[in-house]
């Protein structure tokens, strides 16, 4: 509603133009040559002819004469850039694509709250049905390489819409088979097709938001999107532990949450995407005026989807094998990923058999991580956006003639702070987790792994965002696809690998992973921009 709402609205001023309110519009002209200068179109008398024109070719024509007027915002401060938007409907459109991760990570780690249950109705082991959960992840990662491309070709509520349906009817599919196959299989496609919208609500960030504006509201959309993950269990526990509700209502329970961030999308939800808002005005150029030549920029820069995908499904890989920063911020993430996906059912082991808990109970406790994040976000937001602005006078003041801009290396920060307190949370858990020492202490420790993974998430995307600019989608969509598939797998090796090593054990290898991978961020504090000098992707080189 709100996108078809936008789309008229955009009609309605152009009208205006039309009607003689505004009597100047720019666009820009490319001749059959091939050259590019600029047009100034009079609108007078509401009859919409611009100077210039000598035929009202269709677009199909357009690509023989190579003629076309290319339209453009009026200027850095037209009203239709969402960046425009008061910052009270941009936080509102803002909140309102972040709660996508928390409902989309709901749904993918609330089966994991009922897997005996489940596992008990098929027949099968736990091992098995952990697959529920791991082939979500997987069906997660996989999604993540058409996301990009589709949502940069339809639009980013485009992507909102169709996606989310898709992943409600999968939804449906896995709480209502009646076998396992059909379950994982429904399970699976639910992630493939929910990791569609997740991808998407980045970009959208990115539409309403200025650079230096992102450091407040990309820490909020990383802690909805971590929040997710551990909802699931706190509500998928509660059901686990009643007799009145079956273990399929974890589905059910996400599909209504789903439901509802699907109707207030569709209601409230305005498109965010520049290309589409220009594609937009050149089509009601085109009608109010008859003259087929008014063009968006998306339309003539021969991207096309199959193109698009072509790209998505090559660069990403060819980045991860050529570019050591992707590389290793791959696999921190992947590890710390790793061990978040690892507690779903490790808790039952930490805190289930080790203090008696109930389901429920074992759950509610994931609230102490959700906390850790909140912290994190509260305390480590305002101290860094404090430092940019120092930095970005500091620029002004010794170069007041060059747009200042600050190093990729400063959104280290985040993780310089944070990342200790991972392999520290880790140690502190695995070894006072016993009957003996008071529940608190574990719990306690968990806040501040919370903390720490907020810390280097946040870390890792403004980094690989900021140095890669351009590329910046596939680095993601690689990072994306392996951190799920390895936490899918994690899922189902959580197990057998608390079983077999113990609880403390089983924290202290965590805890050393953690503590090798804790100096990347240092590492590339010190060393990151001699190894970005060398990459053919990063910002600053030739493409």
């Amino acid at each position: 509603m709100e996108t078809y709402l936008q789309f008229r609205a955009l009609k309605h001023q152009l009208q205006a133009e039309f009607e003689g309110k505004w009597t100047k519009t720019q666009y820009h002209r490319f001749s059959s040559a091939g050259a590019h200068d600029s047009l100034q179109t009079d609108i007078e008398d509401g009859k919409g002819e611009s100077t210039d024109q000598t035929d009202t070719s269709s677009p199909s024509q357009q690509s023989t004469e190579k003629e076309f007027f290319v339209v453009d915002f009026q200027s850095l401060e037209d009203p239709l850039r969402p960046r425009n938007w008061s910052v009270v409907k941009r936080a509102l459109y803002t909140a309102n694509v972040g709660i996508i991760a928390l409902v989309v990570g709901t749904a993918a780690s609330i089966d994991s709250a009922v897997i005996p249950n489940a596992a008990a109705e098929f027949g099968v082991s736990e091992i098995v049905e952990a697959l529920a959960t791991g082939l979500f992840l997987i069906g997660f990662g996989v999604g993540a390489l058409i996301a990009g491309p589709l949502s940069e070709t339809v639009g980013r509520n485009a992507v909102y819409f169709g996606s989310l349906l898709i992943y409600m009817l999968f939804l449906v599919g896995a709480a209502t088979s009646p076998t396992l196959a059909g379950q994982l299989v429904c399970r699976f496609l639910a992630g493939f097709f929910g990791e569609s919208p997740l991808s998407t609500v980045g970009g959208s960030i990115s539409d309403m938001w200025e650079p230096l504006d992102r450091l407040i509201a990309f820490p909020i959309f990383a802690t909805l999107g971590l929040m997710g993950p551990l909802m699931g269990p706190i509500i998928g526990g509660w059901i686990a532990g009643t007799d009145v509700i079956s273990w399929r209502w974890t589905e059910w329970v996400a599909l209504i949450m789903s439901g509802l961030l699907l109707a207030s999308l569709v209601l409230f939800q305005p498109e965010t995407y520049e290309p589409i808002l220009l594609r937009w005005k050149a089509h009601h150029l085109r009608k109010m005026t008859g003259d087929h030549r008014y063009v968006a920029p998306s339309e003539v820069d021969g991207h096309t989807f199959r193109k698009r995908m072509a790209t998505a499904l090559s660069r990403p890989f060819a980045m991860l094998i050529q570019e050591p920063v992707i590389m290793l911020w791959t696999a921190y993430l992947t590890v710390i990923y790793i061990m978040l996906f690892g507690f779903l059912d490790g808790y039952s082991f930490v805190f289930g058999d080790t203090y008696r808990l109930s389901p429920g109970l074992t759950g509610l406790i994931f609230v102490g991580m959700a906390i850790g994040l909140v912290l994190a976000s509260l305390s480590l937001t305002p101290l860094v956006l404090n430092w940019a602005k120092r930095d970005i006078t500091r620029m002004q003041e010794s170069i007041p003639d060059q747009p200042p801009r600050l190093p990729s290396e400063f959104f280290l920060w985040y993780s310089m702070i944070g990342a200790p307190a991972i392999p520290i949370s880790l140690f502190w858990m695995g070894w006072t987790a016993f009957p003996s020492i008071s529940i608190w202490s574990p719990i306690l420790a968990s806040v501040l792994f919370g903390y720490g993974i907020l810390s280097v998430f946040v870390s890792t995307y403004m980094y690989l965002i900021d140095s890669y600019e351009t590329f910046a989608a596939s680095a993601l969509t690689m990072i994306t696809l392996v951190r799920y598939v390895a936490s899918g797998g994690m899922v189902e090796a959580s197990i057998p690998m608390y079983r077999n090593l113990g609880v403390h054990w089983a924290l202290t290898l965590l805890a050393c992973i953690g503590v090798v991978f804790t100096t990347v961020p240092y590492l590339f504090y010190a060393f990151g921009p001699k190894i970005r000098a060398r990459s053919k992707f990063a910002k600053g080189h030739d493409r």
